[in-house]
């Protein structure tokens, strides 16, 4: 199996203890021989292991054969974006606290040496690309490895919108939101509005009705081929939202289309060897605990 020799380490920024890993990853790596880069947002003024550069994010992943990602979920849904076009695995480090996607304990440097060795499983993810169309030009565009959220903004009232599913209308609603959701998405947002848990190696898209007015709007299980659109009324005055991951937002007018498919690109995550899908649900979600305190 591949081994790795050119590392790049980013994570949380403006976190004291994400940056005492990083530094501590680093100094390990360049004892085993490794090139080390770090990202200088997260390195600061902060002194740096000898051998060690600091890059910006751009350069950061350039020429590189891994990026390890310390933090929590949200700091490697980040990661993720940088890297997937680039098609540079990528490790996370726990430093956060749910942890569905960061397997590394911040101080298993046995468990990190088996990843470098070569000793790790490979699972490919798909990402979700939004884009908001008007008038056949694309205004924005992001990318979401968890989902993509219709919101209201700044309202407590429900929004209307309409969705389509490959050109066809599925329904007009009335709600708080819609979850378009990957995979990888279907234990975040979505699995707390209602969704289904989906297996990251099935093909498919989650959409998520938030409180939706008419009960018998359930979530649906798409083709992760399908295109979902997705439009407010051209006379609508309210204001709605629309996030990538909760990380990226954009705003969706009237006249303006929202536009959602699988990216061509999937991140290639990387996991420690003792790796189990099931075994991670069960911890996380505290599946079987009997401790009721």
């Amino acid at each position: 199996m591949h081994a790795f020799k050119k590392i790049a380490i980013t994570g949380k920024p403006q976190d004291a203890g994400t940056l005492e890993t990083v530094l501590h990853i680093a100094g390990h790596l360049l004892k085993r021989g490794m090139e080390v880069a770090l990202d200088s947002a997260i390195v600061g003024n902060a002194p740096t292991p000898s051998g060690s550069r600091c890059l910006d994010s751009p350069a950061l992943v350039e020429g590189t054969d891994l990026v390890i990602s310390v933090g929590g979920d949200g700091t490697l849904l980040h990661t993720a974006r940088l890297v997937v076009d680039h098609g540079i695995p990528l490790l996370g480090v726990n430093r956060g606290r749910l942890g569905f996607l960061v397997d590394l304990p911040p101080y298993d440097f046995d468990g990190l040496d088996a990843v470098l060795g070569g000793d790790f499983i490979e699972e490919d993810r798909i990402l979700l690309r939004a884009e908001i169309h008007r008038q056949g030009k694309v205004l924005v565009s992001s990318l979401a490895l968890n989902d993509v959220v219709l919101y209201k903004w700044n309202t407590a009232r429900l929004i209307e919108f309409r969705t389509y599913i490959d050109g066809s209308l599925l329904t007009p609603h009335r709600a708080d939101g819609i979850i378009i959701a990957t995979p990888t998405g279907s234990t975040a947002y979505a699995l707390a509005t209602g969704g289904p848990i989906v297996h990251p190696a099935v093909d498919a898209i989650t959409l998520v009705p938030v409180c939706p007015h008419t009960l018998s709007n359930r979530p649906l299980v798409i083709s992760a081929d399908s295109l979902i659109e997705v439009e407010v009324p051209d006379d609508y005055i309210q204001r709605v939202g629309v996030s990538c991951d909760g990380q990226s937002d954009m705003g969706l007018q009237p006249g303006s289309r929202l536009r959602i498919r699988r990216h061509d690109h999937r991140v290639r995550l990387i996991h420690p060897p003792h790796y189990r899908y099931f075994d991670i649900l069960r911890a996380k979600l505290r599946w079987g605990d009997t401790n009721t305190h």
